[in-house]
């Protein structure tokens, strides 16, 4: 399997007891406790802060990135915890893309929650890259108490609101998928019928499966409709099958970002 050279090395000429140091100093994360809907969904937040001038990655973060980590400690009351990330931003680190935040970013979580008007403690720790001339990997522990109501918060409301928005709404058209069979895996090219996002546009895409990786996308427009081609290489080093359900296509562009799911056969 192909792996990142710039992590590798980041990674190797740190100490072995840096490893998981919670490096306050860089970054610190605090909980924002939110509210409880009537139906038991809960919306919440884990704040990053960083030290000036360092970045931390979205949850695809590019070759030069390192990938963001939840671990939540097991509570019966919690059915269920999904992470809502906002709009990143797009940049350069030694000749590769990078794609994350700058100074901090507060990403939402909404919880599926069964406890008939109690407060509820969520408890965990998230391991995430920090990055200026190189990448440290940190991980933050966090252990706060969620009220039965709360209030609404609006650091969590603007963070909902930045994410990139939905296909239907962007007015996307077919998105297709033509997939290719590689020595090592997949080759995927995807064509998207969608207007311009902008002078500049970022296309990442994403699959059902944490464990295939895939590349950096290469990407043209032809009037209205945006062409990407990635590769994407399995554990196993062969060819595999892919559900083109579980495709993700985020699209990056100066104006608006757009989030979209699945596509057709091309």
């Amino acid at each position: 399997m192909r792996q990142n050279p710039l992590i590798l090395i980041a990674l190797a000429a740190l100490p072995s007891f840096a490893l998981g140091q919670p490096f306050d100093d860089l970054a610190q994360v605090d909980v924002l406790d939110g509210w409880r809907s009537d139906d038991g969904t809960h919306m919440a937040a884990v704040r990053i802060t960083l030290a000036p001038g360092w970045v931390t990655y979205w949850r695809a973060p590019g070759d030069a990135g390192i990938p963001p980590q939840f671990k939540f400690s097991s509570n019966a009351s919690i059915q269920s915890i999904t992470p809502h990330w906002p709009t990143p931003e797009v940049f350069g680190e030694n000749g590769m893309r990078s794609i994350g935040y700058y100074d901090s970013v507060v990403v939402p979580l909404s919880l599926d929650i069964e406890a008939d008007g109690q407060d509820v403690a969520i408890q965990g720790e998230m391991t995430i890259g920090v990055c200026e001339e190189i990448c440290i990997p940190v991980t933050l522990n966090f252990d706060a108490l969620l009220p039965a109501i709360g209030a609404p918060d609006g650091a969590i409301s603007a963070a909902m609101a930045d994410r990139p928005t939905t296909q239907a709404a962007a007015n996307v058209g077919a998105v297709t998928c033509k997939i290719d069979p590689i020595a090592d895996g997949l080759r995927m090219t995807t064509a998207i019928d969608v207007a311009s996002t902008g002078a500049s546009e970022h296309v990442v895409i994403e699959t059902s499966n944490p464990r295939v990786w895939v590349s950096e996308a290469t990407s043209v427009r032809i009037g209205n409709t945006l062409q990407s081609t990635v590769d994407m290489v399995h554990p196993s080093g062969q060819p595999f099958a892919m559900d083109r359900s579980g495709v993700r296509i985020t699209v990056l562009g100066t104006d608006q970002a757009i989030d979209i799911r699945g596509c057709s056969a091309g």
